[in-house]
């Protein structure tokens, strides 16, 4: 049995270490079917839900130098790896969450090597997305361009309609 406990202990420390980083969420009235929904949203956005033993993974975290407070690890704890970036998992974690009657609450984290509590994670699911970011930032940029041209094309516009309210006007004559 030991044996059994460090492989699963090993396993674990080896996805914290590849891991862009981890939420440990607690999970409650998880049926069957929101189970597998869960771990397909996870999927899609690069995320691994685990459910863990909370000794063997406080070992797991503690070995590759994470300190996790026990006291907030509290019920049924699942743990969301992510693979690649870890907003797009803790920002789907979230609102999954907020989607199914708190099926799973943040109990905290480890994102970008900092170790976060709820709230802090929470906060993150609530900031844009680095696509959106990026948007934010190019539209910033293009706006007084834009702005500039519309300026340029008002300006030209009034002269074309001037001279042909003028032409209108010699044509009368």
């Amino acid at each position: 049995m030991r044996e059994e406990k460090q492989l699963l202990l090993d396993e674990i420390k080896e996805k914290i270490e590849e891991s862009a980083g981890f939420v440990a969420l607690n999970y409650q009235n998880f049926t069957a079917a929101k189970a597998r929904a869960f771990r397909d949203k996870m999927a899609e956005v690069g995320g691994e839900f685990e459910v863990v033993r909370k000794r063997v993974f406080i070992k797991a975290a503690e070995s590759v130098g994470i300190q996790i407070d026990t006291k907030t690890l509290s019920g049924h704890v699942g743990i969301v790896f992510a693979h690649e970036e870890a907003t797009p998992v803790v920002k789907e974690a979230v609102k999954f969450g907020e989607d199914n009657d708190k099926a799973v609450t943040v109990l905290g984290g480890h994102i970008e090597g900092v170790v976060c509590t709820a709230e802090d994670v929470e906060a993150l699911a609530k900031l844009p997305g680095i696509q959106e970011m990026r948007a934010l930032i190019l539209a910033t940029l293009e706006a007084p361009m834009a702005q500039t041209v519309q300026i340029f094309q008002a300006v030209l516009a009034s002269v074309l309609y001037c001279a042909e309210e003028r032409s209108k006007k010699e044509a009368q004559k």
